[in-house]
């Protein structure tokens, strides 16, 4: 499936193969491959998706990976037997372009055109049977993807696959195809074509490094004779553009249409001013609702998870196994499901926005504005997507075509101040900024505002830094096509959203949930004895002065008492003791030590830790652990927490990359582990720095 971005390509792919789809990679690339099972009649078709392409000269990543699937020369991917161009009716001009570079593929084609019925309401009246004839017969089906009109006959079409639907080579262009010819008459014709117009460089390597070294002097001569002192492409564009105008000429018709309020609402937000206006109130919406929609699920997702887990270790009487079971697995898996709400929705407002036709919008409303950080309009939407989870936020760079933008988009993304920092945040800002005004201003929402546009200042200045250095590249031109605002298709949106969530689940679920036992084993494992015999001689003693609820809070406080002795000889203990001399110049004693390393597969967690250190207990209620490491002192009798150490303190959970999903994320993004790895060496430094110059300095 071959067709324009914006085209309608994808909603026609879900509505012909429905649920029978996989998503994966192509192979070496982080450029995802949609590949979907269709049947008719007992014929059953393999379908790929290929990423939206304007022309067969590519000009971003995903466009070169479109054309050598075309040209099948994408090592490991079969190659294909017929092309299903998808042109948009209501825009046949741009659409045209690419089919007839097709049609020179010398391989079987059938089209389809798509929103057919946004066509007829904007007055345009296509001509089909001769557009049929004046492409040389190829075989056109006027479908509407979002109700099933046309879809029929278009499988019926597919399924008859064959080489009667073979064209002749034939060209918009005769020069091209005798420039072609004169080349070598044994070659594919339109792959030469593509080779005298992309040149050596641009065009199939392989073929240069075979044909050219014999060939040079001949190849220069006709590249002369067909372009003369004219760019290429320009010439191409030229002689491609006239027979396309002469074409719609004889099979288009506009007819005068009265303009309906949507229109005049659609052309209203165009306009610089009203746009920019409803942009933000746009992503104000989204911002709202990721987080207030997402948080009665995500309490639900957590409450259902502690529910589960306290089963599960009552059912299994206690020990290693229901430790493993509750504390481990159970937990293990809640941590990534609870993500899954924020995900959801996050997606599923991208993805209304991009079939409306308003992320194309946003993108070229703030391109000025982004770029004089290095990056482009494309930026804006998987930074504000950060906020609510980098997660979400580092997948929604898919759209960015430019290599160097996206990927120092998704290194700024992991320092704009997500939903897991906050439960740190509240909890430092609650026990050491008084909540004073400062004018009509409450102090302690002065600090956590300070603090997002503390992480969005380091996010934008990492992206200006990467652009001036290990990313240094040109600017690409930034050209879009504005495509017509549109009702979005329920059904195209949950199929894709659904294939987000499985996505997400399967890799970064993976990674975290794997991570996460592993602090179970360290925070567990070795067991005491001493702590053993201390907790049934506590029990012991409390149940013989002790009855009704005072016993139960005794118990329970021995129960948290026993927690955090047990932690602290545990092997997660012992790593924090270890390594506090290396966190002592930050104000820092073992147990900050301890609760920050447990917290680098996910910053959340740390709260429950801080709770078992300081025999708070797993739910780390926020008033009793408030008291707690405010009163927690080194042995020498000074206190932990100053003012400096707590400052420090939210400037390394502000600036360190402490989440295992993100990073897996990372890793898939960019398929491989060196940007992941650079992104937590760097946010790590930084982080450590930060916390040395605040504590040092303020003490």
């Amino acid at each position: 499936m071959v067709g324009n971005p914006n085209s309608g390509k994808s909603t026609l792919f879900n509505r012909l193969t429905g649920l029978r789809q996989r998503i994966g990679n192509y192979p070496g690339v982080t450029v995802e491959r949609h590949v979907g099972e269709m049947t008719h009649d007992g014929v059953k078709l393999e379908l790929i998706d290929l990423p939206g392409t304007h022309a067969l000269s590519p000009h971003s990543f995903e466009e070169m990976i479109a054309v050598n699937v075309i040209f099948d020369r994408m090592p490991g991917v079969s190659g294909h037997n017929g092309i299903l161009a998808v042109i948009d009716s209501t825009n046949l001009y741009q659409g045209l372009y690419l089919l007839q570079q097709l049609m020179e593929l010398d391989c079987p084609i059938v089209v389809a055109l798509t929103m057919t019925d946004l066509a007829k309401a904007g007055g345009i009246s296509i001509d089909v049977d001769a557009l049929s004839r004046r492409l040389g017969g190829i075989p056109i089906h006027e479908v509407t993807a979002t109700t099933g009109e046309g879809i029929d006959a278009l499988k019926a079409t597919l399924s008859t696959l064959s080489e009667q639907l073979r064209l002749p080579f034939s060209s918009a262009w005769p020069e091209l195809a005798d420039a072609a010819a004169r080349l070598d008459p044994d070659h594919p014709a339109a792959e030469l074509g593509r080779l005298l117009i992309d040149g050596p460089d641009a065009a199939n390597e392989a073929l240069a490094s075979q044909l050219l070294p014999a060939k040079q002097a001949e190849f220069d001569a006709i590249r002369q004779s067909l372009f003369g002192d004219q760019e290429p492409l320009a010439a191409e564009a030229r002689a491609r553009y006239a027979w396309v105008r002469r074409t719609m000429d004889e099979v288009q018709q506009d007819l005068p249409v009265y303009k309906t309020l949507g229109a005049k609402i659609a052309q209203f937000a165009n306009r610089p001013i009203p746009g920019t206006i409803g942009l933000f109130v746009v992503m104000a919406v989204v911002f709202q609702a990721v987080f207030a929609w997402a948080t009665p699920l995500m309490d639900l997702i957590d409450a259902a998870t502690s529910a589960l887990s306290g089963a599960a270790a009552g059912a299994l009487g206690g020990g290693a196994f229901a430790s493993l079971v509750g504390d481990g697995i159970i937990a293990g898996v809640g941590s990534v499901v609870i993500f899954l709400p924020q995900i959801l929705i996050l997606f599923l407002f991208i993805i209304l926005l991009e079939d409306s036709g308003f992320l194309a919008r946003a993108a070229y409303l703030l391109d000025r504005v982004m770029r004089s950080v290095g990056l482009s309009g494309q930026s804006i939407i998987p930074m504000i997507s950060s906020f609510a989870c980098a997660v979400p936020g580092i997948m929604a760079t898919r759209v960015i075509s430019n290599r160097r933008d996206r990927i120092a988009t998704i290194l700024a993304a992991p320092f704009m101040t997500c939903s897991a920092r906050l439960p740190v945040y509240a909890l430092l800002i609650a026990a050491f900024v008084p909540a004073t005004n400062v004018g009509f201003l409450n102090l302690q929402g002065l600090v956590l505002f300070g603090l997002y546009l503390f992480g969005i200042v380091m996010g934008v200045l990492t992206a200006l830094l990467l652009r001036q250095t290990a990313l240094r590249g040109p600017k690409q031109p930034f050209a879009l096509m504005l495509p017509a605002f549109r009702r979005p298709n329920l059904r195209t949106v949950l199929m894709q959203l659904l294939g987000r969530a499985k996505v997400f689940l399967y890799r970064a679920g993976t990674v975290i949930f794997v991570v996460a036992l592993i602090v179970w084993a360290l925070a567990y494992y070795p067991r005491s004895d001493d702590v053993a015999e201390f907790t049934v001689a506590a029990q012991a003693e409390a149940e013989l002065s002790l009855s009704g609820q005072s016993l139960q809070d005794a118990l329970a406080d021995i129960d948290n008492r026993a927690a955090a002795l047990q932690l602290e000889q545990s092997w997660l203990g012992r790593m924090g003791k270890t390594v506090e001399p290396l966190f002592k110049p930050l104000g820092w004693d073992w147990r900050v030590s301890s609760a920050v390393i447990a917290g680098f597969p996910a910053r959340e967690v740390v709260i429950a830790v801080l709770g078992t250190v300081y025999a708070v207990g797993d739910e780390a209620d926020e008033a009793r652990l408030s008291e707690r490491i405010q009163s927690a002192t080194w042995p020498d009798g000074r206190p932990v927490f100053t003012l400096p150490m707590v400052v420090g303190l939210l400037i390394f959970y502000a600036l360190c990359l402490q989440c295992a999903a993100t990073i897996a994320v990372i890793r898939r993004e960019t398929n491989g582990w060196r940007w992941p790895a650079f992104a937590w060496a760097y946010m790590t430094t930084l982080g450590y720095l930060g916390a040395l110059l605040a504590f040092q300095l303020g003490s």
